[in-house]
């Protein structure tokens, strides 16, 4: 003691001091106590370490913290965390956001790209699923496997319109197969959790995530299907919303799909039409459209995928060529695996290779995107995460909503909500 003393005399004083103006500097400036330099090897990975006892995010310790233990922040906080930055930092900024966009926009395609894919597979079996007129509960569990196989609640929905439009199944049976549609539509987002594989953490809360969009698909038809079949109050609703006079009207398609869709049409583009013939029977098997035929050789939308006009007396393969499973777009003209002379093989193998070619394209821009929010948000303290994410029930719903109805698909719109989770 008297040599600690003799040698060490300023020791208390400056532990003191120091703690005294740590504190001050916390007091005065919040926020550079709650934010962490991502790339300051000196700093500390744990809360334990930090004076404030806050948890930030990429520390060691970050799953360790329970929602109850984050304190709460203040919107100048939050604005100041978000806006006040330097030059350096919003450069580093910018590129973070272009590849978050890039990343964000090639996982798009991806879903687009998987979704073709999917039509091309197992389109002639789904149409002949929804071809025959059966009981409630085969008509919940055949439009969940009908979208399960195409990845398209949406294109499910339109051929189930399509069918009972042609009175090749009543209403009831309608309302039945676009139950299953909502339920088989949360697969994709599922499939898209799968990514996450690489981080035990990271896939529990993505699964987590995914699983949010089938719990509620589900307990949805749990409510609804048993009332349906004592009631059938959803049949007496929909005749009741019908209008006296019902006029043709034009397709309308969100603005995501013309974003994406101009890029993964040029790579492989299904054909809706064989889905839906088959579905109403207008032909009896995928065999009707092969091989495929295109005039003269000329592999482009007027020559191979336009149709005849038989009140005209148009023939195939004269006046007219034959698309099967992939077709060609009118602005984009034929996708790269549109083959001239092709069969139903030919085009299930296509199919096949663009599914493999999806899934890796997704899983990278999965992992990339992931990487980039988490570079971006690295150092940040939860209490402004959760202050600035922070939305009211409704608020999100109407949001979720709202990004629905733009995108028109539930898929995408619960598959980019998944690396966020």
């Amino acid at each position: 003691q008297i040599c600690r003393r003799i040698y060490y005399p300023p020791y208390n004083r400056i532990t003191k001091q120091l703690s005294f103006t740590m504190s001050t500097t916390e007091a005065q400036d919040p926020i550079k106590s709650e934010t962490t330099p991502a790339n300051d090897a000196s700093v500390v990975k744990s809360r334990k370490d930090r004076p404030t006892g806050s948890t930030h995010f990429g520390d060691a310790d970050w799953d360790e913290e329970r929602p109850d233990e984050i304190g709460d922040a203040t919107w100048g906080e939050v604005a100041k965390a978000c806006c006040v930055h330097d030059a350096k930092e919003w450069g580093k900024i910018f590129v973070g956001a272009c590849a978050a966009l890039f990343f964000l926009y090639f996982f798009l395609v991806s879903l687009e790209l998987m979704g073709s894919a999917a039509k091309v597979l197992g389109g002639c079996k789904a149409g002949g699923l929804m071809s025959d007129d059966t009981n409630p509960v085969a008509g919940l569990v055949i439009g969940e496997l009908a979208t399960a196989l195409i990845q398209s609640s949406s294109t499910t929905t339109s051929i189930i319109v399509s069918l009972v439009g042609a009175e090749a199944i009543s209403v009831n049976t309608g309302i039945y197969l676009v139950m299953g549609a909502n339920i088989g539509t949360s697969v994709t987002n599922t499939i898209v959790s799968m990514g996450q594989m690489g981080d035990g953490a990271q896939l529990e809360r993505a699964f987590a995530g995914a699983t949010v969009h089938d719990i509620f698909n589900l307990l949805s038809v749990a409510i609804l299907f048993p009332l349906e079949i004592i009631s059938h109050y959803l049949y007496h609703l929909t005749k009741a919303m019908l209008p006296d006079n019902v006029k043709d009207g034009e397709a309308w398609s969100g603005p995501i799909k013309k974003i994406v869709s101009p890029l993964s049409d040029k790579i492989l583009k299904s054909n809706k039409d064989v889905i839906k013939d088959i579905a109403t029977g207008k032909v009896e098997s995928c065999d009707t459209y092969y091989p495929v035929l295109c005039l003269d050789g000329i592999e482009d939308y007027k020559h191979c995928a336009s149709k005849c006009d038989k009140d005209a007396g148009e023939e195939v393969g004269v006046d007219c060529g034959r698309v099967g499973l992939i077709t060609c777009d009118k602005n984009t003209g034929c996708p790269a695996f549109f083959q001239n002379g092709a069969n139903l093989h030919d085009d299930s193998i296509s199919g096949g290779v663009c599914l493999v070619l999806s899934l890796f394209l997704l899983i990278v821009c999965l992992m990339g995107l992931v990487n980039v929010l988490q570079r971006g948000l690295a150092g940040m303290s939860t209490r402004i995460i959760y202050k600035a994410t922070n939305v009211n029930g409704l608020i999100a719903m109407a949001i979720g909503t709202g990004i629905t109805i733009l995108v028109q698909s539930s898929s995408i719109t619960t598959s980019v909500l998944t690396p966020f989770v």
